[in-house]
């Protein structure tokens, strides 16, 4: 088979699975099931079974990862919508931001000393807490890698959505506002994806939460790069 061949196979697949998967996720609703698990899993059998070169798998299905500067512009969008909210709650939701971006940053910057990882590792971690558009783009004042960053992050997204259920239950946390900022400044998309699963004041506040985090990282990344790199 052609590389053209294999190209448009890789992007047939990924998409198909990407709906199927998120599908199936909604009826079942377990967390291996989880696009953000599950995905890149079967992505990446899918590559080794049929010995696809990755050139031939990013031929075309970059331009998937190109779509992530228009989806940053879209996060306007539910700034708008629930611009009422946010006028509601304004403390809650900027203290969940300014939170969630410094303990991302400090406990990151922690990790990287307790295990001395390579400065490129060390780099590409520091951004791993907000939504991938966000940290690839912020990535760059702190030197990291892009790639390694969006797997970092997509790691810190999947982690949030299995330990969140009972650190909430040992901490007692019980308020959908606390919740959500919690999900959207920790895990990102899979927090506020988790957090949606929770109520729907939950999933708004968390996606809220993980735009304007977002926003500040991107916005203070080369200030922050001054004291942690």
């Amino acid at each position: 088979m052609s590389q053209s061949m294999l190209a448009v196979l890789s992007l047939g697949f990924t998409l198909c699975c990407y709906f199927l998967i998120k599908q199936l996720y909604l009826k079942k609703r377990v967390w291996w099931l989880a696009p953000i698990f599950m995905v890149p899993l079967v992505i990446v059998l899918f590559v080794i079974i049929l010995n696809i070169p990755l050139p031939a798998y990013f031929e075309y299905t970059h331009w998937l990862v190109a779509l992530l500067a228009p989806a940053t512009i879209a996060f306007s969008v539910p700034i708008y919508r629930e611009r009422q909210l946010i006028l509601k709650y304004p403390i809650t939701i900027g203290f969940g931001v300014v939170t969630g971006l410094l303990l991302g940053l400090l406990s990151s910057w922690a990790l990287t000393r307790i295990f001395s990882l390579p400065p490129e590792l060390s780099q590409s971690t520091l951004v791993r807490s907000v939504s991938t558009p966000f940290a690839m783009e912020a990535t760059s004042a702190f030197g990291g890698i892009p790639e390694l960053t969006a797997m970092l992050v997509l790691l810190t997204g999947i982690i949030g959505m299995l330990l969140c259920e009972p650190l909430f239950k040992l901490a007692k946390i019980n308020s959908p506002l606390a919740i959500g900022a919690a999900l959207g400044a920790a895990a990102h998309g899979a927090g506020a994806a988790k957090a949606s699963e929770f109520g729907q004041e939950e999933g708004v506040v968390a996606s809220l939460t993980m735009i304007f985090t977002g926003i500040a990282m991107v916005l203070g990344a080369p200030i922050f790069s001054l004291f942690l790199v």
